[in-house]
């Protein structure tokens, strides 16, 4: 299993088209229907930091994500759309939990 948790801040005016660059690759994974891929995605109370959190079964299952046209869509746009503060990645490891994972 490979847990990520990436955050980052945008502009405030880029803020709106960012959620809806996440909108959309929720609905790709969502038609994709994967077991093995969770996904999401939290708007902090300052309006323009964003937080992803992704639950992967393997590293193939975070490759297929990688390779969705709305991921790369996202990353791209995101990339260009300069930044507040730059995202931050982590690969977090799990020690305990209520839920059953991969």
């Amino acid at each position: 299993m490979k847990v990520v948790r990436v955050q980052y801040t945008t502009r405030p005016e880029y803020a709106p088209i960012n959620e809806q660059n996440i909108a959309a690759v929720v609905a790709e994974l969502k038609t994709l229907n994967h077991p093995g891929i969770k996904y999401g995605a939290w708007l902090l109370p300052d309006g323009k930091t964003f937080m992803h959190f992704d639950q992967l079964e393997s590293e193939e299952a975070h490759q297929i994500l990688q390779e969705l046209a709305s991921f790369k869509k996202f990353a791209d746009e995101l990339s260009a759309s300069g930044l507040e503060v730059e995202p931050k990645l982590e690969i977090l490891n799990l020690v305990a939990s209520t839920e059953a994972y991969y």
